[in-house]
Formats: C-alpha cells, sequence, structure tokens
C-alpha cells in the first residue's frame, strides 16, 4: 500500500474513532458508537498488515489468530460484574506493550549505531523511548493492582505507609534526573532499567494507596494513562494512528476522571499523583448500635402504600443479576400510579456508568433514571428508599464524619427520606472497608437475603 492511502486509511480510522467516543457519550446511541469503533479498528488493522514486508504476515497472522480466540473467549465469558477487572487487565497489557516497544525500539537504535552523533532528532528519539517506557510502567503494575482490588486478591483499604507522598515525589525526581541523563549519554541501558524498576514500584504504590471506594476514579485514570502509553508508542513507532487513538483515549480519559472528581469532591492533581485519600484513607471501626429488620411482607406493603419510592442500585445488584425484577417492580408501581425513580451516584458500582447499562439492559426508562445532583434534593419528600446492593454511596459519614476514609464524597442523601429500606447480604462493610451508620439510622431497616430472590419475592406480595 502506497503512503497517500496508508495516510487517507489512518485518517477515515481516526475520525470513525472520534464517532466511536461521541457515540459512547450517551445510552441510546452507544450500539452505534461501538459499530463505528469497530469498522475503524478493522480499517486500521488491514491498512497496517498490507504496509509491511509479506514474509511476516504469517508471523503477524498467527499472532492476530491467537489474540482473536482469547478475546472472543474473555468477551463471551466475562459477565457484566466483571468488565471492571477486564478494563483494569487490558491497561496493564497497553502498558506493557508500551514498555516492550520502547525497549525494542532503543535496541534498534544502538544496532544502528548511530549513537556517538547526538543530533536533535536522536535527542527527541531518546526523550520519546523513556517518557514511552515510564509511562507505559506506571500502567502496567497500577492496572495489576487494580485488577487485584476489583477481584478481591488484593485488599480494597489503602496502603498507607509513613511519608508515602515523599516517596513518590523522590521517584518523581529521580525519574527526571535520569531522563537528563539518559539524553545527554546519548541512551544508557542501565539507566533505561533503573527507571523500568521505578516506574513499576511507583505504579504499584500509586494505586495500592488509593482506597476502595474511590476505584472507579482510578480505573478511568488508568483508561487515560494507557492513552498516553499508546501515543507513545505511536511515537516510537513513527505510526500516526497510534498517535491519534492514544490522545483520543488519554484526552478523554483525563476528562472523564476529572469529571468524575469534580462529583466526589476530589482533587484532579492529586488523583494523578496517586494519594488523594491522604491519611483519611486509613478506616478505623466504629460501634454504631443496633440495626432493625424488615419482613419481605413488609416491605412489599410499604410500597404498596407509598406515593413516592427512589430506589438505589449499587454493585449488588449487579453481583445477584437483580436490575430485571427491580425492573418490573418498577412497572408494576407505576401502573399503580406510584412515583417510582432511580438515583444513580457518579461511581455506583465499579466502573463509571455501571449502573446506567445494567439498567438500560433491563428496559428501564431514561427519563425516571436520575443522576445524584438531580435527586438529592428530592429525598426528603420521598416516602421510601430502596438501597439495593448500595453501600458507600449512600454512607452518611461522607458527610458527617470528617474523619472517615470517605469524607467529603458527595452521596446519595437516602437518610432523609421517610423510610430507607436496605437490601444486603449481610452486614459486611462496603468496598471502601468501613461500616455505614445508614444502617443503624431510626427510619433505616435491613432487608438481608440474595438481592435477587429478595425482589423477586417482593414482586410476587405486589
Amino acid at each position: 500500500m502506497s503512503l497517500g492511502l496508508l495516510s487517507a486509511a489512518y485518517i477515515i480510522a481516526g475520525v470513525l474513532f472520534v464517532f466511536a467516543l461521541a457515540g459512547l457519550s450517551k445510552q441510546e446511541s452507544a450500539r452505534r458508537g461501538n459499530k463505528f469503533g469497530m469498522v475503524g479498528m478493522a480499517i486500521a488493522l488491514v491498512a497496517t498488515i498490507l504496509t509491511i514486508d509479506p514474509h511476516a504476515y504469517v508471523y503477524i497472522l498467527i499472532a492476530m489468530v491467537i489474540g482473536a480466540l482469547i478475546g472472543t473467549r474473555v468477551a463471551l465469558k466475562v459477565e457484566m460484574t466483571g468488565m471492571p477487572e477486564l478494563i483494569a487487565s487490558l491497561h496493564s497489557l497497553v502498558g506493557l506493550a508500551a514498555v516492550i516497544v520502547g525497549y525494542n525500539t532503543f535496541i534498534h537504535i544502538l544496532a544502528l549505531g548511530n549513537m556517538a552523533s547526538l543530533d536533535s532528532m536522536l535527542k527527541i528519539e531518546l526523550t520519546e523511548i523513556y517518557l514511552g517506557v515510564f509511562i507505559g510502567g506506571v500502567t502496567f503494575t497500577g492496572s495489576i493492582v487494580a485488577f487485584g482490588k476489583l477481584r478481591g486478591i488484593i485488599t480494597s483499604k489503602a496502603l498507607c505507609l509513613p511519608g508515602r507522598n515523599i516517596m513518590n515525589l523522590t521517584a518523581i525526581i529521580l525519574v527526571l534526573a535520569g531522563m537528563v541523563l539518559f539524553v545527554i549519554m546519548g541512551g544508557n541501558l542501565i539507566i533505561l532499567a533503573v527507571m523500568t524498576v521505578i516506574s513499576f514500584l511507583l505504579g504499584l504504590h500509586l494505586v495500592a494507596a488509593i482506597g476502595g471506594a474511590d476505584m472507579p476514579v482510578v480505573i478511568s485514570m488508568l483508561n487515560s494513562y494507557s492513552g498516553w502509553a499508546a501515543a507513545a508508542a505511536g511515537f516510537m513507532l513513527s505510526n500516526d494512528l497510534l498517535i491519534i487513538t492514544g490522545a483520543l483515549v488519554g484526552s478523554s480519559g483525563a476528562i472523564l476522571s476529572y469529571i468524575m472528581c469534580q462529583a466526589m469532591n476530589r482533587s484532579f492533581i492529586s488523583v494523578i499523583l496517586g494519594g488523594f485519600g491522604g491519611t483519611k484513607q486509613c478506616a478505623v471501626d466504629i460501634d454504631y448500635g443496633e440495626y432493625r429488620e424488615m419482613s419481605i411482607d413488609e416491605v412489599a406493603e410499604l410500597l404498596k402504600n407509598s406515593k413516592s419510592i427512589v430506589i438505589t442500585p449499587g454493585y449488588g445488584m449487579a453481583v445477584a443479576q437483580a436490575q430485571y425484577p427491580v425492573a418490573d417492580i418498577t412497572r408494576k408501581l407505576r401502573e399503580r400510579g406510584i412515583n417510582v425513580r432511580f438515583g444513580i451516584h457518579p461511581v455506583a458500582g465499579r466502573l463509571p456508568g455501571h449502573m446506567n447499562v445494567l439498567l438500560a439492559e433491563a428496559k428501564v426508562p431514561y427519563d425516571i433514571v436520575l443522576e445524584m445532583d438531580e435527586i438529592n434534593e428530592d429525598f426528603p419528600d420521598t416516602d421510601v428508599v430502596l438501597v439495593i446492593g448500595a453501600n458507600d454511596t449512600v454512607n452518611p459519614s461522607a458527610k458527617e464524619d470528617p474523619n472517615s476514609p470517605i469524607a467529603g464524597m458527595p452521596v446519595l442523601e437516602v437518610w432523609k427520606a421517610q423510610t430507607v429500606i436496605n437490601f444486603k447480604r449481610s452486614m459486611n462493610p462496603g468496598y471502601a472497608g468501613v461500616q455505614n451508620p445508614l444502617f443503624f439510622k431510626e427510619n433505616s431497616y435491613m432487608c438481608f437475603g440474595d438481592a435477587k430472590a429478595t425482589v423477586e419475592e417482593i414482586l410476587k406480595k405486589i
């Protein structure tokens, strides 16, 4: 394929990727956005393959077949509740790819033997290699820690090391000093290797230092990191499309992270530095007293006699796959003339938009699914709130306890309603690792059991 045709193909693919991002911004157009992205990637793959040496086709096809088989199997097997872990694992692969490309490019430059003539172009190439490996290393190990926290392999509580901010700052200073030496010396494998180890350790510490309640923001930020890692790999490979797509993913991920930080009252800069929990991230157990229970029959009767109901779903609803009976209950109650709406926290679940996707899947009308800022002022006039599998996003400690690990985080103020019913399997704390005083308030009741089975029983009673 000629250079002109390749550039045209890359431009078309880049435009399709822009359309894909635009489509994914709304639930109604998300399917169309996915299709744009798939077509764009197909064009990019075909165009790239046609530019390489025909003798390498066999190796490329073998790699593509293996990747396609693994990707297809994972995509068919993974459930919606496992999507955050899948995304974290994919981010780690992007980071590792950037590291490998960086080392491969550096070895290629060494093989050419032009390191002695340190011209401006070589300096630029060395800087690209250094930064690409650094960003890739941080993304690689940071995503592994995020995967472990989301899967439950690693505790969701923040790692509170003494002087952790000083350690992070020291690591950054060492990396910057190493980059200067690396470029001045015309490239040095030892400096590159030392920086790679530092980037791995920094990635591990940055994400380990963030508590579970803030992991959705971390996933979004790692998405941004993976984009910049891909862009860096594009510079090293002189691949325009990789630069374009990396910049798109990096910038959109950063914008999404900023929006989520605003919604959670967090500092965007401190997210990047990996310590926005501060010392408050270390949880302390408190005895809030005794909780009260309500039976399924009592819940069903309470719902039938209510005029206004708000449902606040969380990760527990996703795990139990209770969105379908919840949607059925919503329809039944609305047929009775009861005003039923949903309140969605910006980081409900473990992925931005997690709950919106589940409710759309269950055919819940878009117009009754409201964001936190839209629904919070209505809780004082609400008869009943059903908290289904949510915990940290409805925790009043964020408002009432300045020493809480989630202090300052905006939450759904469900405790202001007349009655709150909490659907949970047990009294175990939420993903942030802290107990929820909501469960012990006078107007709050527990309804224990599997969310799906419990909601189905309530549906029968209604």
